[in-house]
């Protein structure tokens, strides 16, 4: 059983598929508190300017006034929008940091989302937007009774020096 209460399916699906399942599409956005493990999660039906300025509004709201907050971003247009550099210039406490292109694997939040999808969306079929949509603020809400924050297990040499060793053997895959 997973933390939502749902059984674990027979059936592997692919993304194709269980978007398909899910009956139509929904937009998460996370901001993951690497100190503590608990994260600030907001849902919305499209992903453009205005839903990540919302977002940005609740983790405002939700994280106390006296604390910098420093989000770790992919390269997404939105996040870089003059919405939200407007809005970044007017709460100066907010700094972006924006991953090198394919490096997703680097921020911690995206290792929160594959909790997510290993543990609610591949073993539970939604049936409406709107019940994936309430597992997910449940599953958010389950995850941080019990946050666990992640812990690299290896220095950054270390995890160079083994990204440096994967491109002397795979072909092509330098830049």
């Amino acid at each position: 059983m997973s933390r939502t209460g749902c059984p674990k399916s027979e059936l592997i699906l692919t993304d194709e598929e269980r978007e398909q399942l899910c009956h139509g599409t929904t937009s998460p956005f996370a901001a993951f508190n690497t100190a503590d493990g608990t994260v600030v999660s907001s849902i919305h039906r499209r992903r453009r300017s205005l839903e990540f300025q919302k977002f940005l509004n609740k983790i405002n709201a939700d994280v106390p006034d006296e604390l910098a907050v420093h989000l770790v971003c992919d390269n997404y247009s939105t996040h870089k929008s003059p919405t939200i550099k407007h809005w970044l210039e007017a709460h100066p406490r907010f700094t972006m940091h924006f991953t090198p292109t394919y490096s997703s694997w680097i921020n911690q939040v995206e290792r929160f989302f594959a909790y997510v999808t290993a543990d609610l969306l591949q073993r539970c079929d939604h049936r409406s937007v709107q019940a994936l949509e309430a597992d997910v603020r449940n599953w958010a809400k389950a995850w941080n009774e019990t946050p666990k924050p992640f812990i690299w297990t290896k220095s950054a040499e270390q995890i160079l020096e083994s990204l440096k060793r994967l491109l002397q053997r795979t072909p092509d895959a330098g830049h």
